[in-house]
């Protein structure tokens, strides 16, 4: 999943570099989202991983 969130942030700043500013805005909310979603996930993996006895 962070391979995705890098993955649209390079698109964003590509479509800035180029004057696309509609796709460089899209890309880069969809990489925030993607980002905050591996950040919840990687939390709640280590959470539970955590709590497992061995």
């Amino acid at each position: 999943m962070l391979y995705y969130t890098v993955l649209f942030f390079v698109i964003a700043l590509v479509a800035a570099l180029f004057g696309f500013t509609s796709l460089a805005v899209s890309a880069a909310g969809i990489a925030k989202i993607l980002f905050f979603i591996f950040i919840v996930l990687a939390i709640a993996s280590y959470l539970f991983g955590v709590r497992r006895p061995r």
